[in-house]
């Protein structure tokens, strides 16, 4: 059983934290803190809670100074970038403005005989564990619009990113969130399965990987608790013969590097028209040969270490064995190429979907492009795939785009963009990444129950 958690830092193979793990006895007794402050919490107007956690979001955004490098030391990204503070804000920003409409009952009458309406209800307690590549962003996609709501929320949040959970916790409780309302929790994942399936919570979120996301529903199997559950993702890129190379080669490049790969709706393959193709290999090529690889803390590096060298060495294995079946590679091995954390970000061409590195996630800094003679041939191997999470189309025709993204597997259509994730819409996938919805008003919806009032009124 594992009694602590450590995070090695990618940057140097450092144990740069470490935490021990709470007991089954401790978290059960978190659990129950949890729940007796949700009560009193859910009982505040709703105009109080959003101040209090607008209030929370603007603390930890006031840290920004101390998250950066934190960041950097934990999971690898340039200080160069920041934070995730723009997004985080823009997130939380929303979600407070729209709770109003979100959970507003819904009225169906109110006559002389009957009241009858629907009110949105809290879960309770929820469980948000958090990944590692986006640690602030994703925690906040479900703890901002969940303690709105009127939840309680246990925050367990990835080993990679130890000290994230801890942060935020801390910054919501210094704006005056109770403590016992939202907790940071350190648990192992056995821990974790016990408080699942001892339906500890009303609502689970995970973003993580598939194989983690079956153990969650396993855990949760009988319980009839609600999972909102964001796997796994290799999101295509369609490049039309009408498409803007310049701003297609830009974004859909940036959307497969930006983070070392490391991003939930990264791009991982692009299909280019026939016309278009050596041109759009031949900027992309350029775009990377650009890229500085090397210490995060330093402000010149544009591209920094993967996370963990087992996630490297996920994406070399991917890409070697590509090689080895016939694909060719653009770049050459970077100087700080150090064969461990520190990864040369490779462009793939002659690739195929017998291939690995077209069909199972890569999340690392690698790209296959291949060539398309048409949209149904494009749409033919944007679907041939496990997952459904986003999909960018590149053209000059939005009508064309809507009718191509209809026959789409997947969650989020975009065209001429990727790699965003916007709080208004729904932000959800199918297939294999998953099921559930986060942000917009669906987000609301997910982390509540519908109540159903039906009122007869005393006649004579």
């Amino acid at each position: 059983m594992t009694t602590t958690l450590k995070c090695i830092s990618p940057i140097d193979g450092s144990v740069y934290a470490e935490r021990p793990v709470l007991t089954v006895a401790q978290a059960e007794a978190a659990v129950t803190r949890a729940r007796t402050a949700q009560r009193d919490w859910a009982a505040r107007p709703l105009a109080d809670r959003i101040a209090l956690v607008e209030a929370g979001v603007a603390r930890l955004t006031e840290m920004q100074d101390e998250v950066v490098p934190e960041l950097a030391w934990q999971m690898g990204r340039p200080v160069r970038y920041g934070g995730e503070f723009r997004g985080m804000n823009e997130r939380a920003s929303y979600m407070a403005s729209i709770a109003d409409r979100a959970l507003a009952p819904i009225a169906i009458e109110d006559s002389p005989q009957f009241r009858r309406l629907i009110k949105r209800e809290p879960f309770g307690v929820t469980l948000i564990i958090a990944p590692w590549n986006y640690p602030y962003m994703t925690a906040i996609n479900g703890v901002v619009p969940s303690l709105i709501a009127g939840n309680a929320v246990l925050l367990k949040h990835a080993t990679q990113t130890l000290l994230v959970g801890e942060r935020m916790a801390r910054a919501f409780a210094e704006a005056g969130v109770p403590t016992d309302l939202f907790q940071n929790v350190f648990l192992d994942h056995d821990t974790t399965a016990k408080l699942i399936a001892a339906k500890s919570f009303g609502f689970v979120n995970f973003t993580g990987s598939v194989s983690a996301g079956q153990s969650i529903e396993r855990a949760a199997a009988g319980t009839f608790t609600s999972l909102g559950l964001e796997l796994g993702g290799k999101d295509p890129g369609y490049v039309m013969d009408d498409a803007d190379l310049d701003a297609a080669a830009d974004t859909l490049i940036d959307g497969a590097m930006f983070n070392s790969g490391q991003c939930c709706c990264g791009i991982e393959r692009i299909y280019v028209h026939d016309s278009l193709f050596d041109a759009f290999v031949e900027k992309a090529v350029s775009i990377v040969k650009g890229y500085k690889l090397g210490n995060p803390l330093d402000p010149e590096t544009t591209l920094g270490p993967m996370a963990h060298r087992r996630f490297a060495d996920v994406v070399r294995e991917q890409t070697a064995a590509a090689l080895a079946e016939g694909a060719t590679a653009h770049i050459e091995t970077f100087a700080e190429d150090d064969g461990g954390t520190y990864l040369t970000p490779q462009i793939l061409t002659g690739v195929t979907h017998d291939m690995a590195v077209m069909r199972e996630e890569s999340f690392g800094p690698v790209v296959g492009i291949m060539p398309v003679s048409d949209d149904a041939h494009a749409l033919q191997l944007m679907n041939d795939s496990d997952y459904g999470l986003t999909a960018s189309l590149w053209t000059q025709d939005t009508d064309r785009a809507e009718r191509l993204g209809a026959q789409i597997d997947t969650g989020t259509v975009f065209m001429n963009r990727a790699d965003y994730l916007d709080p208004a819409l729904c932000w959800t996938g199918c297939k294999s990444t998953g099921k559930g919805g986060s942000l917009s008003e669906i987000g609301f919806h997910n982390l509540t129950r519908p109540k159903s009032y039906h009122l007869k009124k005393v006649t004579k």
